[in-house]
């Protein structure tokens, strides 16, 4: 089975924050900062598996600090946990205040995305800075926590309506 390093999946990109990409408080609408996300990691999943990969969860999202007009940020994906079928990807979104320089940790996340060829064989990852060990350390403890809220979710979406109220 082969290896990758976590750096050979990383994804970055970045973005200035205009007023068109505000919401009433003046900071980034959470959709756009989500969007921003599924874009950059999309590419990490892509880079270890070499074939079509779908969104399967966006978890763990936490807004730290916000983006406000002519800030920057710096969104930062990479691979943190292989499974059968599955892929971990670890995103972070820096923040910058441009007139100052000042950076800050504004969002971390953890996606998940599955190959759509059930016969893939995917490379191991392996964590080759301080931050990947840290973060590839609970890859396990928190496919454990998706599989058991999985489960949960099924069990929810047996008792949700299909029916319109008014019908």
């Amino acid at each position: 089975m082969t290896t990758m390093t976590c750096s050979k999946t990383l994804s970055i990109s970045n973005h200035r924050v205009f007023a068109s990409d505000l919401n009433e408080h003046e900071t980034v609408f959470g959709g756009e900062t989500l969007k921003r996300i599924d874009d950059n990691s999309s590419i990490a999943a892509s880079r270890i598996a070499r074939i079509g990969t779908v969104t399967a969860s966006i978890d763990q999202v936490n807004f730290i600090l916000p983006f406000k007009i002519n800030d920057s940020m710096c969104t930062e994906s990479y691979v943190s946990g292989v499974g059968g079928r599955s892929i971990e990807v670890f995103t972070k979104i820096i923040g910058e205040h441009l007139k100052s320089g000042k950076r800050f940790l504004g969002l971390t996340c953890f996606s998940t995305f599955v190959v759509t060829d059930k016969n893939i064989v995917l490379p191991r990852i392996h964590p080759d800075t301080s931050e990947a060990e840290f973060v590839c350390a609970g890859y396990e403890k928190r496919q454990d926590q998706r599989l058991k809220k999985l489960l949960e979710q099924e069990k929810f979406n047996k008792n949700i309506s299909l029916n319109f109220p008014w019908q």
